[in-house]
């Protein structure tokens, strides 16, 4: 990969995040991957209620406690503390999994190693000998949410795509993602490739086919993203 590649340009994790917090629908039962999807509770927009799921029981959670007033009992499939709302509930992990697998939660929202431009996700392992496999959850929620969306850099650290045209990793699940948020734009699976419907400020489209291998297809009504300017 070039240097031009490895230019640091688009949108920062915050913004990222944010976008995709302007896309779940009011009232809506929302599960969260670990790392960055984490970040989208803090934007989603005001006076919409959004009821948080995590595979490990909890139904309704609310933010994370100020600092020293941690719950070590109230943790997210994340390890991270939380605190509860109003209605909040908890479960057996196992009545959690048949939320998942059932078809009850609206939106899950992971990270991904490659995504391919017909929905095939691969986010739990490289396959090299000695990787660690960290699948938790997303086999079971690529298996039964309704919309399964992802949020990722557009590339690696040595600026390999994770746009790819097929995954070369192990896959969590075939056909299943809808939407990627990446760094340089927000993205739809589809026959043709990925169909570009946003690119972040400074992202040009010759940038965007350099750092994806797998072909696109520039919507008509290809807009800019503008985050707030304090993310």
């Amino acid at each position: 990969m070039s240097n031009e590649i490895k230019t640091i340009v688009g949108l920062s994790r915050n913004q990222m995040s944010w976008r995709a917090a302007q896309d779940i629908a009011d009232c809506s039962y929302v599960n969260l991957g670990i790392g960055i999807p984490e970040k989208i509770a803090n934007y989603v927009p005001e006076g919409r209620t959004v009821i948080y799921h995590t595979e490990n029981g909890i139904l309704n959670f609310g933010p994370s406690p100020e600092k020293g007033q941690e719950n070590p009992e109230l943790i997210n499939a994340g390890k991270r503390a939380v605190t509860l709302l109003p209605g909040a509930s908890f479960f057996h992990q196992a009545d959690s999994f048949a939320m998942m697998r059932g078809g009850h939660i609206d939106m899950c929202f992971l990270g991904a190693l490659q995504v391919s431009y017909a929905g095939d996700l691969a986010n739990w392992s490289t396959g090299e000998p000695g990787a660690i496999p960290a699948v938790g959850g997303a086999m079971d929620l690529v298996a039964g949410v309704k919309r399964v969306l992802v949020l990722t850099d557009h590339t690696t650290r040595d600026g390999s795509p994770k746009l790819v045209r097929d995954c070369t990793y192990p896959l969590t699940g075939r056909g299943v993602v809808e939407r990627i948020y990446t760094t340089y734009g927000v993205f739809d699976t589809s026959r043709e490739g990925f169909l570009v419907r946003e690119i972040a400020p400074g992202v040009t489209p010759e940038l965007l086919e350099k750092c994806t291998d797998a072909p696109l297809v520039f919507s008509a009504d290809l807009t800019v993203i503008d985050p707030p300017g304090h993310l």
